[in-house]
């Protein structure tokens, strides 16, 4: 049986997608203004984050963001390793992706998030190379990277967008392990 990891930051817990969250993950994931930017349709109902919550949310080593102060997730953070992404092929290298709801936005929540992740990938997991992406005119997210110490790698004129079923700009971003802060 996997072990479940639990990260914890000063206001936030990262755990394991549970069905039950359903609900909540459907009340921000419904908003245009999250999914689309980062490269997903918005939730249509809570049985479809239930099916997302199975599909994709309860791979490994990805997390609800969770409120301490009220126990239901906001948001959710992840990382994906050769053979679920297409940023890398290193077995010592992954992708992180994010996004937190509206209500959370300019909190400082998402950075605090990924701090917490990226010690985890380096210390835990022997990470050597962390990569980040964000799709033109998502400046948000630029930011959150920019914050983290994530440096500038790469521009892609054309990348597919598979959940939309189309092709954007992306930026891609990475850090090293001995670059962190």
């Amino acid at each position: 049986m996997e072990k479940t990891v639990v990260l914890k930051t000063e206001r936030l817990l990262l755990r394991p997608w549970e069905i039950s969250d359903a609900e909540e993950l459907f009340k921000y994931a419904k908003d245009p203004a999250v999914g689309p930017i980062a490269g997903w349709q918005i939730h249509t109902s809570v049985q479809n984050s239930r099916e997302i919550i199975e599909k994709y949310l309860s791979a490994p080593e990805t997390y609800a963001i969770v409120l301490k102060e009220t126990g239901l997730p906001v948001g959710s953070i992840g990382l994906m390793f050769a053979g679920a992404t297409a940023l890398t092929e290193k077995p010592d290298e992954c992708e992180l992706g994010y996004w937190i709801g509206v209500p959370y936005w300019g909190r400082g929540l998402v950075p605090e998030a990924v701090r917490e992740v990226l010690r985890h990938a380096f210390d835990d997991l022997g990470v050597t190379k962390v990569w980040c992406g964000y799709y033109d005119g998502n400046l948000k997210s630029m930011r959150v990277q920019e914050k983290c110490g994530f440096t500038f790698e790469k521009v892609i004129e054309d990348a597919f967008v598979p959940q939309m079923n189309e092709r954007r700009k992306a930026y891609i971003m990475s850090i090293k392990k001995e670059d962190r802060d």
